[in-house]
């Protein structure tokens, strides 16, 4: 019966991992939309949002199978529904990739009115957050997941930055001001795609420990 589950078990994270996978592409892909305004890599992105909520129902169904005609008790139900906190976030992640991708489209056709320096920093700082955060989750590390949850600061401080800079454009010269605005939304789906990474990884921690920060 517990060979079973194992193998079951085995199947759910490697599907998480392929989930996980789509969604970082799809982060480097709006990063680089974004920056060489390229408008068929951006339409390809919003198409393939569709594949990461596929993805989702797919592991949700697993998820609920298992704990349906398994019956996990303790941490192997703490594991389980983790990985159901866990897709939620990556959705949510695939859905501001394609936020992004659509203002990018929107700007597709004029000159960037400052050079995108703090915005790809903070797209390459969330796929780290990303990527670290399932790979704690497969390797069980603990402390890896803490370091993800720390590094959200530096999303955060990075978002920041751009906000700062962007407000003081628009104030030298208000012509700016609706790019500057658009770019200052992507620069806050980024945090938010950082915040969500924090999500899974306090979700790690609660699959290891039993303890999750908001619970506490």
């Amino acid at each position: 019966m517990r060979s079973k589950f194992d193998e079951q078990l085995v199947t759910l994270n490697n599907a998480l991992i392929a989930m996980a996978e789509v969604v970082e592409k799809a982060i480097s892909d709006t990063n680089e939309a974004l920056i060489n305004q390229d408008v068929k890599l951006a339409e390809k992105i919003i198409a393939s949002d569709d594949e990461i909520d596929n993805r989702e129902e797919e592991i949700e169904d697993l998820c609920l199978k298992l704990i349906l005609r398994q019956q996990p008790v303790a941490s192997d139900l703490r594991l389980v529904s983790s990985i159901l906190k866990m897709i939620t976030d990556l959705e949510r992640i695939g859905d501001h990739a394609t936020d992004i991708s659509e203002i990018t489209l929107l700007l597709s056709d004029k000159k960037y009115i400052t050079k995108l320096e703090h915005i790809p920093q903070m797209a390459e700082a969330t796929m780290k957050m990303v990527t670290s955060s399932i790979d704690a989750f497969v390797k069980r590390d603990l402390d890896l997941a803490y370091q993800v949850i720390s590094y959200d600061d530096v999303v955060d401080d990075l978002f920041i930055t751009v906000r700062d800079e962007l407000i003081d454009m628009i104030n030298k010269n208000s012509a700016n001001g609706d790019q500057a605005i658009d770019l200052i939304m992507i620069a806050k789906y980024f945090e938010r795609i950082g915040d969500h990474a924090t999500n899974i990884a306090e979700w790690v921690v609660f699959s290891l420990t039993g303890i999750h920060k908001h619970k506490i």
